[in-house]
């Protein structure tokens, strides 16, 4: 019989100090993408299930929680990712023509562990851009997506760019199933060049050649130009490439502190992305700590089709790989019944001080705050005075 107090796997309670940072940095972050013109909106945590699985990819089913509303009697679902959310806003409730800008922050719940030491309830924190189909979309989303790892203070951050278009022009003409189609991106993917070498022995030569050359195809800025020779001069490939170079040059003038990279067999999310997609990474983590890109078709379910590009992450996991924030400074009271000490501790908090009444009988606890001054009776007036 397990005890009432155990959790579920994968899921974990958050304690104070680690709590602080998460609220900190959502804060920082969200001020931030205000600072950029983004508009924050909080979507339901539950909605139909049909609703959350639009336009998300395959593989999404699975990692969504399902249960049966009591009330209609339809299946609803807990989100697994919030931009499905976020385009259902954008394509019915807001209606707008032109750009929107929006940014969210909010709990998700995965079915699944996407790793070892990874939460089922991840914190995810996103920005969402519709209504512009230019590469200046994705440049800001990218800019705004490195300051968001510069302000919670990761250093070390390496930037991966590829594109879900180099893959559509290799395969121009190709016929496969949806099976088929998954089994090649997973092998890319792994740059499993025997399980590319069997998938591909049918296909034609061309198209054969070009998937055998992908899993090569990483590294720094050569890589565009390699791939320029090896793949096929097809009007997808050539504007993914193009595209690609366009965004590296801007970026490294902006974030010269970033390494940018290209692997341009990562087709992670293929079946979600339509065009540049990109993901950040950070000294000793194999993970991406972000991960973002173009999904044009993503309201395409709701009845409006618009330019998308926009990431998300998850703080949990960023708090955990930055350096932990001073404690905040705070002024120690005693407690007391006078009236004017009351009035006194009320006066500090209006004025924005953090002010931590010590209760009889707890005066040598440590706590969570970092008291560097104390509320002292002076005379007849109460004063603060450093300790």
């Amino acid at each position: 019989m397990s005890s009432a107090w155990l959790l579920p796997e994968h899921i974990a309670d958050v304690l104070p100090s680690q709590a602080r940072r998460i609220e900190e940095l959502r804060r920082e972050l969200l001020d931030m993408a205000r600072s950029y013109g983004c508009e924050l909106v909080i979507p339901p945590l539950l909605e139909h299930l049909d609703s959350l699985l639009s336009g998300t990819g395959s593989g999404s089913e699975i990692k969504l929680f399902k249960l049966v509303d009591q009330l209609s009697g339809r299946s609803l679902g807990v989100r697994a990712d919030t931009t499905p959310q976020v385009a259902r806003i954008d394509a019915h409730l807001l209606n707008r023509q032109g750009v929107t800008r929006l940014c969210y922050c909010g709990p998700v719940a995965h079915t699944r562990p996407d790793g070892l030491n990874t939460s089922r309830e991840p914190l995810q924190f996103g920005v969402e851009v519709y209504g512009h189909a230019g590469l200046e979309a994705d440049l800001e989303v990218q800019d705004l997506a490195l300051d968001a790892l510069r302000r919670a203070g990761l250093t070390g951050v390496m930037m991966d760019l590829g594109d879900a278009r180099l893959l559509q022009g290799v395969l121009d003409g190709v016929k496969l199933t949806p099976e088929g189609l998954d089994a090649l991106t997973a092998a890319l993917a792994a740059k499993d060049v025997a399980a590319l070498t069997a998938l591909t022995a049918d296909m034609p030569v061309t198209a054969r050649d070009a998937l055998l050359a992908l899993p090569s195809l990483f590294g720094g800025r050569e890589v565009l130009a390699e791939a320029a020779r090896r793949l096929p001069a097809h009007p997808l490939v050539q504007a993914a490439l193009a595209d690609l170079g366009w965004l590296a040059g801007h970026l490294s003038a902006v974030h010269p502190e970033v390494s940018l990279g290209f692997d341009l067999a990562d087709l992670q999310g293929y079946a979600y992305y339509t065009g540049i997609r990109f993901a950040a990474y950070a000294s000793g983590c194999s993970d991406a700590v972000l991960r973002g890109g173009r999904y044009d078709e993503v309201g395409a379910v709701f009845g409006r089709r618009r330019p998308a590009v926009g990431f998300s992450l998850d703080l949990k996991t960023l708090v955990t790989l930055v350096p932990a924030t001073p404690l905040r400074a705070a002024v120690r009271a005693p407690w007391g019944e006078d009236a004017s000490l009351r009035q006194a501790v009320r006066a500090l908090r209006e004025q924005g001080e953090t002010v931590v009444c010590v209760l009889p009988g707890h005066e040598h606890e440590a706590d969570e705050f970092d008291c560097d001054r104390e509320l002292v009776r002076e005379h007849t007036e109460w004063v603060v005075r450093a300790l």
